[in-house]
């Protein structure tokens, strides 16, 4: 066990990311090359082992935190590193990732500082690698059937290596040029480095797991949905929830005005060595970001590697607080000021928060040739988010970035038609409790990941994907020894009461 103590003599110290300037200077991950081990398994120590320990409720996947914290805070990495993995097939994603609702949900942060979890199992995770325990475990026996994934996400990856590991041959169809879906074309590479999600591929490749890419099944390029799942035991669909949203304001055609995941994909596809330079650079230019979420911090994170003259970001939300309000009590995931490594990297460089709160895009304005030179925005009303009369503001602009979430899986394609796929009342693919389509023309297609919920974190897709695949294997073989951590319709504890658990 930790140190009974530990929480009490031991502050909680977060591992320090490296130097604003040094990361601006290149595109490694903010902690590259930094020493974790001492530090983290001090830190380790802090977790007080709790009789009731709520970090579980607060991660979907119940990952084990207190058992991998005691084998970290004792320094054996092996057995930290399988418990790790006994709830979590990619940690050192989420290790990367992940916000952490774990860390919010620790006892401790009722009146103290929370075990920097997320510290923990990142170093966990990537000294595992170090030390070669990342083994391929292919299947002892083969069980004849065949299943196909859709989307090569979290979800679609985490059900692809359950299955496969169950011993079902499994194809993952990606209508990309190479797997990975948004970790590969979304996540900067500042965040997450690409050679973690290579290794992790590789792995699945060695156990038995084969890839398909550029397969937009149902479009133009691609197989005909209903016919995979003809040629297939059982299909997932894990497409994620690309349908982006929209900002119908005047002005929104002119030149120089962007969806934030076009401009992150070109900027991975030069880490990736497709372009010399991208085609959606902010190079020299005043930048926007209209949206104040994650994919908004790293369109900022990405602009000032590229050379962006400003960076400014637009939230319609007001300025949260430092602290907890009263109808966002602990264990819930609470709205508080938070700063990224972005916002920190941006601070650093033009001595401000580059964050607007409480406010609204009017119109675009636009220059002799069609392009954006400014925008116009306003303060709005905190609730109804209505526009406060005498607050127009006028900003300089040379491309803006439009960071405004997305609404359901994309419409466009033949893939909802042609399997016969529902909508339920948010414009997700409907399923029932157990992730088996609602609508669908054949049985034995089931919907998973960001597709069926909604845009959510990666840590809920890794934890939907290794439910459908106990799911599917039950369809597939009457039974199944395969873990389900979450259902269908559980959603993240409220202060209303409602837990993952639906109650």
């Amino acid at each position: 066990m930790t140190d009974p103590f530990g929480f009490l003599r031991i502050p909680r110290e977060a591992v320090p990311a490296r130097p604003v300037e040094q990361r601006l200077g290149d595109w490694r991950e903010v902690y590259a090359g930094q020493s974790l081990l001492p530090l983290v398994s001090r830190q380790a120590d802090r977790c007080m082992d709790c009789g009731i320990p709520f970090c579980h409720t607060g991660c979907p996947l119940g990952n084990l935190i207190p058992e991998w914290n005691a084998y970290a805070a004792h320094g054996d990495w092996h057995a930290a590193y399988e418990r790790l993995h006994a709830t979590n097939n990619f940690p050192e994603i989420t290790g990367r990732l992940c916000p952490a609702p774990c860390e919010d949900a620790c006892v401790l942060t009722i009146n103290a500082d929370p075990v920097t979890i997320k510290n923990v199992e990142q170093a966990i995770a990537d000294e595992g690698l170090r030390l070669g325990y990342m083994a391929p475990r292919p299947p002892e026996k083969c069980s004849g059937k065949t299943v196909a994934v859709i989307g090569s996400g979290p979800a679609g990856l985490a059900a692809a290596q359950q299955l496969t590991r169950a011993g079902h041959r499994v194809t993952v169809h990606e209508r990309a040029d190479r797997i990975g879906g948004l970790l590969r074309y979304g996540i900067p590479e500042f965040k997450m480095e690409k050679a973690h999600l290579d290794r992790r591929i590789e792995q699945m490749r060695a156990e038995g797991t084969t890839f398909a890419t550029g397969a937009d099944v149902g479009g133009a390029t691609g197989a005909g949905a209903d016919e995979l799942r003809s040629r297939y035991d059982a299909l997932v669909v894990a497409i994620g929830a690309g349908e982006r949203r929209e900002l119908p304001v005047p002005g929104r055609s002119l030149h120089g005005i962007h969806q934030a995941m076009d401009y992150l994909t070109c900027a991975n596809r030069v880490r990736e060595g497709d372009y010399p330079a991208s085609p959606l650079t902010a190079e020299g230019r005043h930048v926007v970001v209209v949206g104040g979420g994650d994919t908004g911090s790293d369109c900022l994170g990405t602009a000032l590697r590229q050379g962006a003259v400003s960076v400014l970001q637009l939230d319609i939300n007001p300025e949260p607080g430092e602290g907890r309000t009263g109808d966002e009590p602990w264990p819930v995931y609470p709205r508080t000021y938070r700063i990224s490594h972005a916002h920190e990297e941006a601070r650093g460089r033009e001595g401000r928060d580059p964050r607007l709160f409480a406010c609204a895009t009017l119109r675009f304005e636009g220059d002799a040739a069609g392009r954006v030179r400014a925008l116009h925005l306003t303060a709005v009303e905190p609730v109804a988010r209505s526009p406060l009369a005498g607050t127009e503001q006028v900003i300089p602009a040379g491309l803006v970035l439009l960071a405004l979430g997305f609404s359901g899986p994309e419409r466009a394609g033949g893939l909802r038609e042609q399997l016969g796929l529902d909508l339920d009342e948010r414009g997700n693919f409907a399923r029932d409790a157990g992730f088996a389509a609602v609508g669908g023309r054949a049985p034995g297609v089931f919907v998973a990941g960001d597709a069926g919920r909604g845009q959510s974190l990666v840590v809920w897709a890794i934890a939907e994907g290794r439910a459908v695949a106990a799911a599917v294997d039950r369809y597939l073989t009457g039974s199944t020894c395969l873990p389900a951590p979450v259902a269908a319709h559980d959603r993240p504890m409220t202060a209303l009461g409602r837990m993952r658990y639906g109650l």
